[in-house]
Order: structure tokens, then sequence, then C-alpha cells
């Protein structure tokens, strides 16, 4: 039996030699849905400056059907002296591009174009981080005392979250929790019987409960095997949770989101400045509640 003599054909390596390559843009594993920003009602301010003004919550006099001659009472609505400001915080990078690498290696593809754009994802990935752990208007960060639930036992439970729901019971919008949170829910669930029923959030199945999307976000960390799940009421004619942005900045390229060339170093690399300007606020105090401290590693044997 003869053998085959490889070199006299033409090999695949020598063959791609000639053949063009299908490329894809930059993958970048971090980036997530971001679901919290899709779904929470933006309101923009005029000048980086948003005022919360609260009524106090006094005795309102009120009677009904009052006798004839009786004296009316009267309804005091008194005004926080010293409302609440939100300043918008900033969060912001520079990307470097070497002018020859932009200028060389240009095709099929923007180098320069490709780089801004995973640097915005990443610049958005921190934009809701912020919403949820901020230390000044972070959602974890803003949820009164009187809205703070500790779980019955480790695991969160659905007796857990109708607690949860029994706090924000106006119009409540979603939950929003770290997936393996809603994992763990999810067992509980198994565990009871009551499989939770699912709805599509912008194509994508979630579970709810009592009606109310569990909403998944990696932005609510864990401290040891432990983290919260946070329910909320939104919108700014609810009362609700809103976020906050500036519209019309320069260079603006989408929402609140400039990208500025900021000019070339004497090594010839070409600097852009990356701002994205937000905050949020809870407009009353029960817009907002946290289940504390669920943990998401107990699992069931079943026979």
């Amino acid at each position: 039996m003869g053998t085959t003599d490889d070199s006299r054909t033409l090999s695949e390596r020598e063959a791609r030699q000639l053949s063009n390559t299908t490329k894809t843009p930059p993958q970048w594993v971090g980036a997530t849905p971001r679901w919290l920003t899709q779904l929470l009602p933006w309101t923009p301010v005029e000048a980086g400056v948003y005022r919360l003004n609260r009524v106090i919550d006094d005795a309102f006099g009120v009677v009904c059907s009052p006798d004839d001659g009786d004296a009316l009472p009267l309804a005091r609505i008194r005004y926080e002296e010293k409302p609440r400001e939100y300043v918008l915080s900033t969060v912001t990078t520079t990307v470097e591009v070497h002018t020859r690498i932009s200028d060389l290696f240009r095709s099929p593809m923007d180098q320069v174009k490709e780089q801004l754009t995973v640097a915005v994802e990443r610049m958005k990935e921190k934009q809701e981080d912020e919403l949820v752990n901020n230390g000044n208007y972070g959602l974890l960060n803003s949820v009164h005392d009187s809205m703070r639930v500790k779980p019955r036992g480790a695991a969160p439970t659905p007796d857990d979250l109708d607690e949860l729901l029994a706090r924000v019971w106006k119009e409540p919008s979603f939950f929003l929790a770290h997936p393996r949170a809603i994992a763990a829910f999810g067992r509980e669930c198994t565990r009871r019987g009551v499989p939770p029923p699912t709805v599509s959030l912008f194509g994508t199945p979630v579970i709810t409960w009592r009606g109310v999307p569990l909403v998944p976000c990696n932005k609510l960390h864990f401290a040891g095997k432990k983290t919260d799940i946070l329910l909320m009421r939104t919108g700014e004619k609810k009362r609700g949770v809103i976020g906050l942005f500036q519209p019309g900045i320069p260079g603006e390229v989408s929402p609140s989101l400039s990208v500025r060339f900021m000019g070339i170093n004497g090594s010839g690399a070409a600097s852009y400045l990356i701002s994205l300007y937000c905050s949020s606020a809870v407009m009353t105090e029960d817009a907002l509640g946290v289940l504390e401290g669920v943990e998401v590693e107990h699992y069931h044997e079943y026979k």
C-alpha cells in the first residue's frame, strides 16, 4: 500500500494564506443585560442637581359630616425645611490609542471605535453597580429602616418575599436579586410544591412571585454566602424609585454619556475622555424595601 505524498498537494496551512478570515468585534464576558437601568424610569435634571421635596407626615385635621355650627378643622401641610438634593455623580475613564495603530490597522474594523465600544460597555456596567451600591445614592443604602426585612430562616422563602411585598405593597414593580439568590428562591418554591410562573422580560423568561418579576442583577454582591433582595415601586408619578440623568451634555453619544477627543500626546497616542453622569432617588420611604442576608447555598435532598 502506497503512502500519500503531502508535498505534492496544497496544504490547508498554505491555502489559508490566500483566504479571508471572518472576524468578530471584541467580545467581553463581563457584559450583562443591565435590566435595572432599562427598567428604571429616568428623569432629566437641568443643572446636575435634583431636589426631592417631601411632606412632613403630621396629624391632618379632617372630619366627616360635621354638624351645623361645628368648628371646622384646619389642615396643615408642611414641607421639609431642608430637602435632600441629589448631585449627579460621574463615572469616567480615558482611552488611548496610538495613531499609528489606528491608521494602519483600520480595516475591516475601526480600532478606535472598537476600543471605545468596549470601554462604554464597562462604563455602563459600573453605572449599574453604582445605582445599587453607591454609598450616597445606591439603592441598598437608601432603604429606610422600617423597610428592612430579615429572612425567617437561611434561604429566601415564599414567606420572606410575601413579607417584603407587605412592606412595598403600593404597586410594586419588580424584585431585584442576584441570579444565585433567585435560584435559591426557586429551590424553596420547588420544595413547597409551588413552582413560580414565568414571564417574558425583553425576550428572556424570568420567574415571578405573586405576579411580580424577579429581575436578575449580578450587582447585588455577597458577604460570605449571603446577599440581599430588593423590591421597588418605580416612577416619579407613583412616588417611586427613579434614575437621574443630565441631557444635552457636550459630546453626547447616548443620554448622559459623552465621548470627547482630548488630543494627541508627544508619543502620538490619541486620548478620549468617556464620562457618564447619573444618580437615583427614592421619592418616598415606602417605595423601596430589602430582604437582608439570605443564603444561596441551601439545597434539599429528595427521595
